[in-house]
């Protein structure tokens, strides 16, 4: 319900039964000599009604409200199902602590029991947990994992096509490590990890490869292949990805050889609110569950043979013994992994795939638009999902700007990751985008394009 003010008869029953004469009575412990002796130069309150015009107004100032957006680079614009809201927003999903006590968090441990259900299908793996804080996070958490599983191993393969944000996290948790960080490149013309670079710089001391699917540039890795070659040297496999959208439609990385699947699941119902709150997910092979870190909440049975949900496979002192923990990330992100829960149910295997194929669909419309635009081409070879990298024929900085002078931001100037990169744009292509978007996007390209010529 609404707070509702008390009304004059009401608060002088109340200084009534205190004893006392008046509301000034209240503060006679205050000094005279601290007290303001004035009203405060504040505008009188404003009605219900009222406040929601005003509001209304202050936001049509902000510019960004008339602006159309190809941004993406790990944080993607996705239709959010209004039920989604209607959801999460009762009053028993409000709390975030942790659900230790199973007797009364049953609606709670079954969410997070069918969200790693959920996540099983999508990566094609066999045990998941739901307790990452995002997907650059739960890469990390991946390689420190992969470390424990493989003793004796202290070498990282990170791919050069790892979103450089999950690459400065990893890099953090390793500093103090013994475990060493290297680079594969990546293929100058496919966009792909390099094959023959991978080979030779996998020996026995390496503990696993990190591979992003799509990766930074939006293109699609040959993972079935890079699965290949790490298993031959005996190193795990870990796949990152950054759109789960994406596994819609892609192949899962369990059925082609990955041991380890992370990412972040903002693209499932969570808006992109300024960059977070997200939702990292971590899946695995059952063979290494124990070392998978977070919580997991497992299904049983009670002493009367009904079935329950319990966390399991890790006590709470797990997340309090530092020395004896798997990781040291004990958060809980019910809330918003209960909204990529209500997305996935609401979507449905058809559903993701439908989304999927459309944000497929609007690529292919963008590039066969951007083919007509002289100076333009996408930067690599290989296929993508629904984020290009194009090659610009002036510095995407300047592309940028000028774009933004029509109120479109026509994507990721990259010589913010890397100051090389400096003629790349990546432009990220959803279902929000709609086609009369998209031309306009391209006219801008065109006459930005045209303008230093």
């Amino acid at each position: 319900m609404r707070f509702i003010p008390n009304n004059g008869p009401v608060v002088r029953e109340m200084l009534d039964e205190m004893g006392l004469p008046s509301l000034e009575a209240l503060f006679d412990s205050i000094p005279p000599e601290a007290r303001l002796g004035r009203p405060l130069d504040i505008p009188p309150g404003l009605s219900e009604e009222a406040q929601l015009r005003l509001f209304e107004a202050l936001a049509g100032r902000n510019e960004g409200q008339a602006y159309s957006a190809f941004l993406g680079a790990g944080s993607y614009s996705h239709y959010i199902p209004l039920t989604i809201d209607s959801i999460i927003q009762r009053g028993e999903f409000l709390t975030a602590y942790t659900p230790y006590q199973p007797e009364i968090s049953q609606g709670t441990l079954q969410a997070i029991f069918e969200f790693q259900t959920f996540i099983t299908i999508l990566t094609g793996m066999e045990v998941a947990n739901a307790s990452m804080y995002d997907g650059a996070s739960a890469t990390a958490e991946a390689v420190l994992m992969a470390g424990r599983l493989a003793p004796g191993r202290c070498r990282v393969l990170l791919s050069a096509a790892l979103h450089p944000h999950y690459r400065r996290v990893v890099d953090t948790h390793t500093r103090y490590l013994e475990l060493e960080t290297g680079t594969v490149p990546m293929d100058e013309k496919s966009g792909r990890m390099d094959g023959a670079a991978l080979q030779a710089m996998l020996d026995d001391g390496v503990c696993c490869v990190v591979v992003q699917q799509p990766n930074a540039h939006g293109v699609i890795e040959d993972m079935a292949a890079i699965a290949e070659l790490a298993r031959a040297a005996g190193a795990l496999l870990v796949v990152s990805v950054t759109e789960a959208l994406s596994l819609a439609l892609l192949e899962a990385p369990g059925r082609l050889g990955a041991d380890i699947v992370v990412g972040e699941a903002q693209s499932f119902g969570t808006a992109l609110q300024y960059g977070g709150p997200y939702l990292g997910f971590m899946a695995t092979r059952e063979a290494h569950r124990r070392q998978l870190p977070g919580r997991i909440a497992g299904a049983t049975l009670d002493a009367d043979g009904r079935r329950g949900f319990v966390l399991t496979l890790a006590t709470r002192e797990q997340h309090i013994r530092r020395e004896n923990a798997t990781s040291n990330i004990c958060t809980n992100e019910n809330l918003v992994m209960l909204s990529a829960l209500v997305y996935l149910t609401l979507m449905g295997r058809e559903g993701l795939r439908a989304v999927a194929r459309r944000n497929l669909s609007q690529l292919r419309y963008f590039l066969d638009r951007l083919a007509g635009l002289p100076g333009y081409a996408p930067a690599y070879s290989a296929p993508g999902f629904n984020e290009v990298t194009v090659r610009c024929p002036r510095p995407a900085a300047e592309i940028v700007a000028r774009c933004a002078k029509r109120r479109i931001v026509p994507g990721l100037d990259l010589s913010r990751w890397d100051a090389s990169q400096g003629g790349l744009l990546l432009v990220a292509v959803t279902e929000t985008s709609t086609k009369a978007e998209i031309d306009a996007l391209i006219e801008a390209l065109g006459e930005a394009g045209e303008a230093g010529q």
